[in-house]
């Protein structure tokens, strides 16, 4: 991970609110309405040999309700029989059983070490689907849910070894052919692992392409593998195809063939003779001054350097730019000005247009410069971090506000992930490409905000849930903060008994709910049709954010839940619940 750039989560101050005061728990009640399966949900218990930690976070506590973010209020389950089972809902009091899309064609019974059946809904008109045993298949739907073009028909199927669950897949076009891009997880024995738990994670991803041939047949084109040793949060494929996000406690990295090593070697040689940096650069509060050592041949007319806001390109006679690329900062590009020096280098001054701002790097992601710092600057930063270091331990403890009581820290806030990262990864290099250390940054859940984009992660900051939306084609944005569930971080840590947490894709309320019965409501701060006076500090208060309680007439264990704008579905061994949380427009 030495050429990854080293990223920062940059949460967004406006949708913050310091002032929040805390959830009322409302008893207005809830619309809940069953519906019976025919069939119980084909639920796989762990074995006794799936009897380590990952295990369970990867099987045991896998989500049976799988949601279809392309159609509105349309969930699928698969039922003992192997039959994927639809519900799309239109109108609550009208409700229709759950209907038979497909049925898989292997007996999922007659394997002794199959997972779950897990699907995915890579495109409108595609589907990616596992019976469990190591098959995989490829479907074409038609536009699903209610419609009558719905037919799931395979125009794929393969063994791919060992049983796996499909953690994501999209669809996309590359070269005028159609492809699918899969992400298949495992849980495998480790037999080199003699001190830890004896096994090892794996993400193979899986590109299948339609042939040139035009016969509409499809095949793999490339299989690679991650390899790594704790269930990824969070694994998915960028829409492009081009590359993989991962949030993990412990780092994944590409196992690599006999061929990808050889030319690994060669590479390293080349980059351990060691080269002169092709450019220097300085800065002060308001200039970056750039020197570059010339040729002896060149003269001033070889010399060609275009300035702009916030690029810059400089080329030597015919040849290609010797440096070009985007600025980390804007720059007053009209008062930019070159020179070439006795010694015969040229001297580069670019004028910030934010003074004062330091910048970690001059041209974005290109490392063939080198940065010199002046002993001043080296004091001075000195300097500004003095406050934050001192020789003995607590030095002032009679302090009005001590920076940190750990007394005042509660169990439900311990948090032991502290090792947790978000990494990027490229597809073509197979390395990483960015990296943030989430620390104390907990994963608490994701969701598909837009089908076309990749799943939003929700973290923890202190004790809010923040939610993220990764942007794979702007490295400028590549994660923005697009909503906040106040005080949530907080909230759920108290919920000892939590298994699954959800939130609306227009982000008007979250939802966790327990091993059993229970589901917790977390509705964002609505204004009040009433006037409310908070008696304690004798002010009026705007606006109110309520909690409501779902209790629900089940003795089986919760194996499914999914939320929409309007309703959360939960899923048990035989009932699926509706419940309704806002009305429709």
């Amino acid at each position: 991970m030495a050429g990854a750039a080293h990223c920062s989560l940059q949460a967004k101050r406006l949708l913050l609110d310091p002032k929040f005061e805390g959830y009322k728990l409302s008893l207005e009640p809830l619309a809940c309405y069953q519906l019976g399966l025919d069939a119980a949900v084909a639920e796989v218990q762990l074995r006794d040999d799936q009897y380590t930690l990952d295990h369970m976070r990867a099987f045991g506590m896998y989500n049976y309700l799988h949601l279809d973010s392309w159609y509105q209020d349309n969930v699928y389950y698969v039922d003992q029989f192997g039959r994927v089972m639809n519900l799309s809902v239109t109108l609550d009091t009208a409700l229709q059983k759950p209907r038979e899309v497909f049925r898989l064609p292997t007996d999922l019974t007659a394997c002794d070490n199959r997972l779950c059946a897990s699907v995915h809904f890579s495109s409108s008109t595609w589907v990616t689907l596992s019976d469990g045993t190591g098959r995989l298949y490829l479907i074409k739907s038609g536009k699903r849910g209610s419609s009558a073009s719905e037919k799931w028909e395979i125009v794929f199927n393969e063994e791919l070894g060992s049983p796996f669950i499909i953690a994501h897949s999209v669809s996309f076009v590359k070269s005028d052919a159609h492809s699918l891009a899969v992400l298949l997880l495992r849980v495998e024995k480790d037999e080199l692992d003699t001190k830890g738990s004896g096994f090892h994670v794996t993400l193979e991803w899986v590109t299948i392409a339609e042939r040139k041939e035009g016969d509409h047949r499809y095949e793999i084109i490339k299989r690679r593998v991650l390899q790594g040793k704790s269930v990824p949060h969070y694994a998915a494929i960028e829409p492009s195809g081009d590359g993989l996000m991962i949030v993990s406690h412990k780092p994944f990295t590409f196992m690599q063939s006999e061929s990808d090593k050889l030319e690994e070697n060669d590479d390293a040689k080349v980059s351990n003779e060691k080269k002169d940096p092709l450019y220097y650069w300085q800065q002060t509060e308001d200039v970056v001054t750039i020197t570059v050592h010339l040729p002896q041949d060149i003269t001033k007319d070889d010399i060609k350097i275009c300035f702009s806001p916030d690029n810059i390109c400089v080329t030597l006679k015919d040849q290609p730019p010797l440096m070009e690329g985007k600025l980390y900062s804007s720059v007053d590009h009209e008062s930019c000005t070159w020179i070439i020096r006795e010694d015969k280098s040229l001297e580069i001054s670019l004028i910030k247009k934010n003074e004062g701002s330091r910048w970690p790097e001059l041209i974005i992601g290109d490392t063939r410069g080198e940065f010199i710092m002046d002993s001043s600057q080296c004091s001075e930063i000195a300097e500004s971090l003095m406050h934050l270091t001192s020789e003995v331990m607590n030095p002032n403890p009679e302090k009005e506000n001590p920076p940190c009581n750990a007394q005042e820290l509660e169990e439900c806030d311990a948090f032991y992930e502290d090792g947790a990262s978000l990494c990027r990864f490229d597809g073509n290099t197979l390395k990483v490409t960015h990296i943030i250390n989430l620390g104390s940054n907990q994963y608490l859940f994701s969701v598909v905000v837009n089908p076309k984009e990749m799943p939003c992660f929700c973290l923890r900051h202190d004790v809010d849930a923040l939610l993220w939306q990764p942007h794979s084609d702007q490295p400028e944005n590549m994660w923005e903060h697009i909503a906040t569930f106040n005080a949530l971080g907080y909230v759920q840590a108290s919920k000892q008994d939590k298994k699954f947490m959800a939130c609306a894709p227009d982000y008007s309320y979250a939802a966790l709910c327990e091993c059993l019965r229970r589901v917790f409501i977390y509705r964002q701060p609505t204004p009040l049709a009433t006037v409310l006076y908070n008696r304690k500090e004798g002010r009026q208060v705007g606006q109110v954010a309520k909690q409501l309680v779902a209790t629900l007439e089940a003795n089986d264990p919760i194996l499914g839940f999914q939320a929409t704008s309007e309703r959360l579905f939960v899923l048990t061994t035989k009932t699926l619940f509706l419940i309704k949380v806002n009305s429709g427009n």
